[in-house]
């Protein structure tokens, strides 16, 4: 059997080596959302509705771009990416109609990120189902399959979609997220996850919805991962694991009364109908509904509206033309009439709610169904279909498992689905900030305690201070991860998003060049994760094309780490294979500078640099540019900032000799600490890996302060990058390390010039300071 450069061994990844690996990573890319040809960013809307005649060959980018981009990542500290691509992408034809090549441009990409030393899963992308219902993910003639009317969805309020909306520079901010409870995706959610159970009706050749769609989704998933191992040269090298698919809704499912909103519904925003103003909606009944606001502690009622369709419906006509894809609806499902009519929710003729509790129960059972019955019954039952049709090509392959956002993980534990090559992946947004689009460092909310009932009060639940604040964080993750081994048994963590809004107040670090607020919720978050214990992360996210203007060029999110408006940190300096060598060290540590215990780097020559007028040669690419011109208004691009790359490029471990015991970055201080438990000692030829990047820790100024043992750092370009490691020898037992690098003041612009000095050049001169 191959010996594969990652494994699990109980809840802890390991290396060929035996060494644990911290999984430091990535998404890439939220421009993966949406097609290259036609180009169609969410605020556009020509050709919208010509969703078969599309391709996102050149997603997440280019072949020729994928060497900068990998570098970047690579000089970063990056280790892992999760690759975001959606069901569209790859069968957007048509039921069956695989698009070879996207595929083969997938293939390509990946090889590259093989070149670059990268481990890479799989991620199935999907937001509120697709981007005809607001979001991504699903091909469009899935909601022509489940009988809805992409094209009535703005009369109607089924979805808020970005590309239809009539001033897209004013769509409300992270309005697009309540679309999981609006028409569109609780008829389609429910039908994808318990049609059989809830929409008996709804048969399409000879197959219920539920399985219609899920055949063709597990089989187009099942078809990429069989061309990948059929490349020969992808499987377990690069390409480890799977993702069943992203933040999994349950539709309606479960919920108790469907004219009153549900009592665990936490985010409302803008026009707030229960699931029967929904339905009437849908059905071109007028409405009038409360509205909602994002406020501090959460969403708060504004108003009323009333919302007229007019007479319009969001269901297909009734002399719609099925063939266009080559299905037959089976006679009992009448287009041109509600779904839910059909199967006796109410009266379309009196417009009366006949079975409000209709989703309350299994009908199997009688069993009253909350989110946890669902995710146990339904989602779990999905998993395991997504899972079987990626292990029958790749046996081996991790799965990392991502029940429905938040809410309780499936019980697993010492069952069957207790794989042992499984990975609980859960998601993680400081919602405050994401919603509020602000930093607040003097009080923010225990979301999660909230959700699991921890506090008599939602005042309770309130931490005042950043101090607290930064606790709150990591004790969630922690809470969170506490609660996967609980229920799904002894697997690693790994958090598969988390980030935070870069556009916040109003861009104010666009018009300023001042990152301070998001340098200080990135550290919040870092923070939280390094102090949590888990077993790694992938942050969202990278967009290559991201704007000042319009962020991540989807729903204006904006939360890419760059931008073609903002300055790159840049790679690390070249050493040329020098290797800088420690002394010796006893297992105390000293500032004496003559004491056997006091470790500092030193550089013995200047003579082979990098400098930003020549790393595009270095790097050996013909890609494009670091700063690439936009069209971005003056007002917004004319101060660029680092965009708080001093508190995402951080030191972390890579693989250590022993168990990680804690680690973690005062960012203030400039300082990293690691500590280890270790049977076995470290040697030269298997030692203990750190990544220390050259921004904070230049290697002409830093301390380092060990237990035991010696150390040496080199930047390597093994991988076609240039990466700053610490390599450490040291003995068995309780080991710790401790680098001191260069504190610095944080956000400040740096200017737009390109070829200006920068910081490697400083950093080598012996200034490391800010340009």
């Amino acid at each position: 059997m191959a010996q594969f450069r990652l494994r699990i061994d109980g809840r802890t990844f390991r290396d060929t080596r035996n060494r644990e690996v911290t999984l430091r990573g990535i998404n890439v890319a939220a421009d993966a959302k949406f097609p290259t040809s036609p180009d169609l960013p969410s605020n556009k809307s020509d050709h919208f509705y010509e969703g078969d005649d599309v391709s996102f060959v050149g997603r997440p980018f280019s072949v020729d771009e994928a060497h900068l981009h990998f570098s970047r990542l690579k000089t970063w500290g990056y280790t892992l990416i999760r690759y975001v691509f959606t069901w569209e992408a790859l069968e957007h034809d048509g039921p069956g109609k695989y698009d070879e090549a996207w595929i083969q441009h997938t293939i390509q990409v990946l090889r590259l990120a093989k070149d670059y030393g990268l481990y890479v899963f799989m991620d199935p992308h999907q937001d509120v189902w697709s981007r005809f219902t607001g979001g991504s993910g699903a091909p469009m003639w899935t909601v022509y399959a489940c009988g809805l009317n992409p094209r009535a969805f703005p009369a109607t309020e089924a979805a808020w979609v970005h590309n239809t909306y009539p001033k897209p520079a004013e769509y409300p901010k992270m309005i697009w997220a309540t679309n999981y409870t609006r028409l569109a995706c609780q008829v389609i959610f429910t039908m994808f996850f318990a049609g059989k159970d809830f929409v008996p009706k709804a048969i399409i050749d000879g197959k219920n919805i539920q399985d219609y769609l899920q055949d063709h989704f597990v089989s187009a998933c099942g078809h990429l991962a069989l061309r990948i191992q059929e490349a020969g040269d992808l499987e377990n090298d690069v390409v480890i694991g799977w993702e069943n698919m992203n933040e999994p809704n349950r539709g309606l499912v479960g919920y108790q009364d469907i004219s009153a909103i549900p009592s665990e519904q936490k985010l409302q925003k803008g026009p707030s109908p229960t699931a029967w103003q929904a339905i009437l909606l849908g059905s071109g009944r007028a409405c009038e509904m409360d509205t909602w606001d994002f406020g501090g502690l959460g969403p708060y009622r504004s108003g009323t509206t009333l919302v007229d369709p007019k007479g319009e419906m969001a269901w297909l006509p009734a002399d719609y033309d099925d063939s266009r894809y080559g299905w037959t609806r089976d006679p009992g499902w009448k287009l041109g009439q509600c779904i839910w009519a059909q199967h006796g929710i109410w009266n379309p003729s009196s417009d009366e709610l006949l079975r409000k509790d209709y989703f309350a129960r299994d009908p199997d059972s009688g069993r009253k169904i909350d989110y946890e019955y669902f995710t146990n019954k339904w989602f779990m039952s999905y998993y395991r279909r997504h899972k079987n049709a990626i292990t029958s090509v790749f046996p081996d392959a991790i799965m990392f498992c991502q029940p429905p956002v938040l809410e309780i993980p499936p019980t697993l534990k010492g069952t069957e689905d207790d794989d042992p090559n499984m990975v609980f992946s859960p998601h993680y947004y400081d919602g405050v900030t994401l919603m509020m689009k602000k930093w607040n460092r003097y009080w923010n909310v225990d979301v999660f305690g909230l959700l699991r009932g921890r506090y008599l009060s939602p005042a309770f639940a309130i931490k005042v201070g950043e101090t607290a604040i930064r606790n709150c964080f990591r004790d969630q993750l922690s809470a969170i991860q506490r609660e996967g081994l609980d229920y799904m048994g002894n697997h690693p963590c790994v958090f598969t998003e988390i980030g935070i809004p870069y556009d916040m107040d109003d861009k104010y670090a666009y018009k300023t060049g001042d990152f301070s607020s998001q340098i200080s919720a990135m550290d919040a978050n870092h923070f939280a994760l390094e102090g949590s214990g888990v077993n790694g992360y992938t942050l969202w996210v990278y967009t290559a094309e991201n704007n000042h203007e319009w962020g991540d060029l989807w729903n204006g999110e904006d939360l890419s780490i760059v931008s073609i408006d903002d300055k790159l940190l840049p790679s690390s300096p070249s050493a040329h294979g020098r290797d800088q060598k420690s002394a010796s060290s006893s297992t105390t540590s000293s500032d004496d500078r003559s004491s056997p215990a006091f470790s500092e780097s030193r550089s013995s020559s200047h003579n082979s640099l990098v400098f930003p007028r020549n790393i595009k040669q270095t790097l050996s690419t013909t890609s494009i540019s670091p700063l690439q011109r936009s069209s971005t208004p003056a007002e917004i691009s004319s101060n660029p900032g680092y965009r708080a790359a001093e508190a995402y490029v951080r030191p972390s471990p890579i693989a250590t000799v022993g168990n990680v015991v804690s680690y973690g970055f005062d960012l203030r201080n400039c300082t990293f600490t690691l500590v280890l438990e270790c049977k076995d000692a470290a040697t030269e030829e298997v030692s203990t890996e750190v990544f220390l990047p050259a921004y904070h820790f230049p290697r002409d100024d830093i301390v380092v302060e060990v237990s035991s043992g010696k150390w040496n750092i080199s930047v390597d370009d093994a991988d076609g990058s240039m990466v700053q490691v610490m390599k450490w020898q040291h003995d068995e037992g309780k080991q710790s390390l401790t680098v001191k690098g260069v504190k610095r003041r944080q956000g400040a612009s740096v200017g737009r010039e390109e070829e200006a000095p920068g910081y490697l050049q400083q950093c080598w001169q012996g200034g490391c300071v800010i340009m």
